[in-house]
C-alpha cells in the first residue's frame, strides 16, 4: 500500500463500513437530505470509476468537474482516484472564454457538468478538441440548448460497484486550477503522496504525522468518531475539496450544501451538532453574524468548537463579533495555497495592529525572489515552502519555472505572498506582491488597509486597490460596502478612522461606495473589478 488517496480512503472505508461519511443538504428548508455512510460512499465512487473506464478512460487522463457541491462532486473525484484519472476542477462562474481556456488547457477527455451550466457547456465543450464524454447532473431546463450528454444516474447506476481496480500509486495525480488574481487559470500538479502530507492532515499540522499508509486507518479503528466538518465555499475551490478529504482520511463525517446560505448553514450547524466549520473569510462570516443577530437568533451552536478560514483572513473585528456570539468556537485563520497546501495557523494577535502573523509549518521559510536565501529578520522576501510541493504548472513550463525551483537537492514552491519573519520565526504576511501598490515609493500591501477599513463601524466589506496617479504613481484607493442602514462616511471619515492604525501613506486617498464588493462564491477577493471601479470613479 502506498501513499495513494484511493487506497487510504478504502482502507478507512474498511474499518468503519457503516459509519456516516457524507451528508448533504441539496435544497436547504425543505428537508432534502441525502446520507451515505462509509460504504455508500465507496460502492458509489466505484460505480464512476467502472463507468469511466468502460466509457474509454484511461490512467492518467483528464476530467473536468464543472458542478455544485453535491454527492455527485465527492463521487465522481473519488471514483477518478480509484481508477487512477485525474479529477479537474472547474469554476462554474467562468463564461464561455474561460471555459474553453480551461477545457482546452487541462485536455479534458471528459465532463461531468450540472444541468444549469449546459448552454455555456454547450458552447465551450465543441471547442475543446479532446473532449469526447459528458456527463449531465440533472435535468436541464426546457429551452436550455445543452450538448448531447449521458444522464449521470442512469450511467452510474448501471455500472459495477465493486472494487476490482489495477494497483494505483502515490505518483497518481490531483490537479487544482487556480484562477489567482491575474491572467488565465492555472492547474496545479500534485503527486498524491506530497498532496496527503501537505494539505490533507498527512503531515499532522496540529498532531502527529502518519508514518505509514497503514496507520491512517489504524487510527480510525481507535477511535474519532463524532467529528463532523462543514466545508461551506464551493468544491471547486481546491480548499473546500481538501477539508472533505481531511475529514474522510481520519474517519469523519463530512457535511455539504448545495450553495452557501447563512440562515441554512446556522440550521445544519444546530441539527448535524456541527464540530467544525470551513469558509472564506469576512465575506463568508459576516452574515454567519448577521443572521445569529437577526433571523436565526438563539440557533444552538454549543457543538461548534472551530471555525477555520483559508483563501481570505477573517478581520479582527468580525472575528470578535462572531465570537461573542458563539464564545466556545476557536476562529483560525489559515494560511496556504494551491501551490503549497497548508503553511500555518495566525497567531493570537494577528490583526490590523500587527499585521497578519502566522506559525509557520517547519517547510516554509521567507526568502529572497531572487537569490532564494532566507531573509535577514524584518526585511521584506516571499513565502516559500519545500518538502512536499507540486509538480509545477500543467502545460505552463514558463509559470513552472518561475514559480518552483531546485536549492542543494530539495524541491520549493515559491508563493506570490510578501512577508517579513521576526527573530522567533513568526512570519508577518503582508499580501499578494501582484496587489501590491507602489505610492510614492512606498509599498502598501491591501489586506493592512482592508482590516483598518473593516474596523470601521459603517463599513460591511472593502477592498484596497492602486489607482494611477500623476503626482503618486499611484494613490491607494477604498471600494466600501457599507453595513445596512449606515451612515454614508465621507472620505475625511474613512481617512480619519484609518489613521489610527495605518501610516499616512496608507490611509486611502480615494473613497468609492458601492452597493455590494464583488467577491468570488468562495469569498476571495476580485480586485481586477475594484481596480476597474476605483478607476472609473477616478475620472
Amino acid at each position: 500500500m502506498e501513499y495513494n488517496l484511493a487506497d487510504l480512503f478504502e482502507s478507512v472505508v474498511d474499518v468503519v463500513p457503516d459509519r456516516e461519511a457524507l451528508v448533504y443538504v441539496d435544497h436547504p428548508g425543505t428537508g432534502a437530505e441525502h446520507r451515505l455512510t462509509y460504504a455508500d460512499l465507496d460502492a458509489a465512487a466505484n460505480r464512476v470509476a467502472h463507468h469511466l473506464l468502460d466509457a474509454g478512460m484511461r490512467p492518467g487522463e483528464h476530467l473536468g468537474l464543472h458542478l455544485y457541491n453535491g454527492i455527485e462532486y465527492l463521487q465522481t473525484v473519488l471514483g477518478c482516484l480509484k481508477a487512477r484519472i485525474v479529477p479537474v476542477n472547474v469554476n462554474y462562474r467562468y463564461v464561455e472564454e474561460e471555459l474553453a481556456y480551461l477545457y482546452r488547457d487541462a485536455d479534458l477527455v471528459a465532463l461531468v457538468f450540472d444541468a444549469e451550466f449546459a448552454d455555456r457547456v454547450a458552447t465551450a465543450a465543441p471547442r475543446a478538441e479532446r473532449l469526447r464524454h459528458l456527463l449531465r447532473v440533472g435535468t436541464p431546463p426546457p429551452d436550455a440548448a445543452g450538448p448531447p450528454a449521458e444522464d449521470f444516474a442512469e450511467a452510474v447506476a448501471a455500472a459495477s460497484p465493486g472494487r476490482d481496480f489495477a494497483p494505483r500509486s502515490a505518483d497518481d495525480q490531483f490537479i487544482i486550477y487556480t484562477g489567482g488574481t491575474t491572467g488565465m487559470p492555472k492547474g496545479v500538479m500534485w503527486r498524491q503522496e506530497d498532496l496527503f502530507f501537505a494539505g490533507l492532515g498527512g503531515g499532522a499540522p496540529t498532531g502527529d504525522p502518519v508514518r505509514r499508509p497503514q496507520e491512517l486507518a489504524e487510527r480510525v479503528a481507535a477511535g474519532g468518531d463524532g467529528i463532523t466538518f462543514f466545508p461551506t465555499p464551493p468544491l471547486m475551490h481546491g480548499t473546500s475539496t481538501l477539508t472533505a478529504f481531511i475529514g474522510f482520511n481520519f474517519g469523519q463525517r463530512i457535511v455539504i450544501h448545495r450553495k452557501f446560505v447563512a440562515e441554512e448553514v446556522l440550521r445544519t450547524v444546530e441539527k448535524e451538532k456541527v464540530t467544525s466549520v470551513s469558509l472564506v473569510g469576512d465575506a463568508m462570516l459576516r452574515p454567519l453574524i448577521d443572521a445569529l443577530n437577526g433571523p436565526m437568533k438563539g440557533t444552538d451552536c454549543s457543538s461548534l468548537f472551530s471555525v477555520s478560514s483559508s483563501g481570505a483572513i477573517m478581520s479582527e473585528t468580525v472575528r470578535a463579533q462572531f465570537q461573542a456570539l458563539v464564545p466556545n468556537a476557536v476562529l483560525l485563520n489559515n494560511f496556504g495555497s494551491s501551490e503549497s497546501g497548508f503553511n500555518g495557523t495566525a497567531t493570537p494577535d494577528s490583526g490590523p495592529d500587527n499585521g497578519f502573523r502566522i506559525h509557520v509549518n517547519s517547510c516554509t521559510r521567507v526568502v529572497d525572489p531572487v537569490t532564494h536565501e532566507p531573509v535577514a529578520a524584518g526585511d521584506v522576501g516571499r513565502v516559500a515552502q519545500c518538502g512536499n510541493v507540486p509538480l509545477g504548472y500543467y502545460n505552463d513550463p514558463g509559470k513552472t519555472a518561475e514559480t518552483f525551483f531546485l536549492k542543494d537537492g530539495v524541491r520549493w514552491v515559491l508563493l506570490g505572498d510578501m512577508a517579513t519573519v521576526d527573530e522567533e520565526g513568526v512570519v508577518t504576511v503582508l499580501g499578494r506582491g501582484s496587489q501590491c501598490i507602489n505610492t510614492g515609493g512606498e509599498k502598501v500591501y491591501p489586506e493592512e488597509v482592508e482590516q483598518a477599513l473593516k474596523s470601521h463601524p459603517d463599513v460591511y466589506d472593502a477592498l484596497v486597490t492602486g489607482v494611477p496617479d500623476a503626482r503618486w504613481g499611484n494613490h491607494v484607493a477604498a471600494v466600501v460596502q457599507l453595513r445596512t442602514g449606515a451612515a454614508r462616511p465621507s472620505l475625511d471619515d474613512i481617512r480619519s478612522h484609518c489613521r489610527t492604525r495605518l501610516a499616512g501613506y496608507k490611509v486611502p486617498r480615494q473613497l468609492v461606495i458601492t452597493e455590494a464588493v464583488r467577491r468570488s462564491p468562495s469569498g476571495k477577493a476580485d480586485y481586477r473589478w475594484a481596480k476597474q471601479i476605483a478607476a472609473a470613479a477616478n475620472r
